[in-house]
């Protein structure tokens, strides 16, 4: 007698995230987007890498004696326990041995930073809850500047915004670029993934630079399908930076996390996807 062969499970409707963040730091939102049934793409513009020479060093050290000192992402707080180690196993150290100062006021720009800081000894940190450059300038320690110094540890290009607005509010600002961002090329695969699209997608948009180094390499063809995607921004900036772009469905998510940008009330946007979690795993030898 013939047996029916099994059927496979019905797999729950696909969609996808692409990623503009550099090419080592996509698995937080591939992990989100697994959890919900998608899967990511991965449109990397740049890699990360930090800036360990003893000009850097020179200027990070100066920007350690401000005030205030402004650390604006992750990378820039993982960079500055690099090189704050480095310096101390060097001949001649330029940084004092331990980062913080009593008198000194740290900044984050968001929640991941500011736990990165803690991480490597700063505890008290302040960030804004509307985390991008606009919600820290509303912080209220940070209105009135005039004969004050404020350290930004950053990478080029990055959060421009911030010292021209310290400035204007009175402050010196000593500026520490201490990572950079390396252009690269995108790979052909997640080009042809971007144009043979066929499900929904939403496009995690944290960083307005990222986006245009994407569309300046993307054929005609692959841009067209990247504007169908869904943009969660991080902000109002990015959002109108959208549109602009040509971006039709834009939402504005509470921040710059993956799990800000792929919030469930946001993936709930997307046409057709129905969000189903793993059902969780009975503990053993519980009836």
């Amino acid at each position: 007698m013939s047996r029916t062969p099994r059927q496979p499970p019905q797999q729950t409707t696909r969609w996808y995230v692409i990623s503009l963040r550099p090419s080592d730091e996509h698995e937080a939102l591939r992990a989100i987007a697994k959890r919900y049934g998608g899967a990511l793409i991965e449109l990397s513009p740049w890699s990360v890498h930090t800036h360990n020479n003893a000009t850097t060093r020179r200027a990070l050290a100066d920007a350690l004696d401000a005030t205030h000192i402004v650390v604006t992402s992750p990378n820039a707080a993982r960079a500055l326990h690099d090189l704050h180690a480095a310096d101390q196993r060097s001949d001649a150290p330029s940084m004092r041995s331990t980062l913080r100062r009593m008198d000194q006021h740290w900044y984050a720009v968001g929640a991941s930073t500011a736990a990165r800081l803690r991480e490597i000894g700063i505890d008290e940190v302040a960030s804004p809850e509307r985390m991008t450059s606009e919600g820290l300038l509303d912080l209220p320690s940070l209105q009135q500047l005039h004969g004050s110094s404020v350290g930004l540890i950053t990478a080029p290009g990055g959060r421009g915004v911030l010292a021209p607005a310290f400035e204007a509010r009175g402050a010196r600002v000593l500026r520490a670029d201490i990572y950079r961002r390396e252009p690269s090329t995108l790979s052909r695969f997640a080009i042809a993934q971007v144009i043979g699209l066929d499900a929904p997608a939403v496009l995690a948009l944290s960083s307005g630079e990222a986006l245009r180094h994407v569309f300046a390499q993307l054929p005609d063809d692959a841009a067209t399908r990247l504007r169908d995607a869904h943009v969660s921004a991080a902000s109002e900036r990015l959002a109108e930076l959208a549109r602009s772009l040509g971006f039709a469905e834009i939402t504005l998510a509470a921040g710059p996390r993956p799990e800000d940008l792929l919030d469930p009330a946001v993936l709930a946007r997307l046409p057709g996807v129905t969000l189903t979690e793993p059902e969780p795993r009975a503990s053993p030898g519980n009836d």
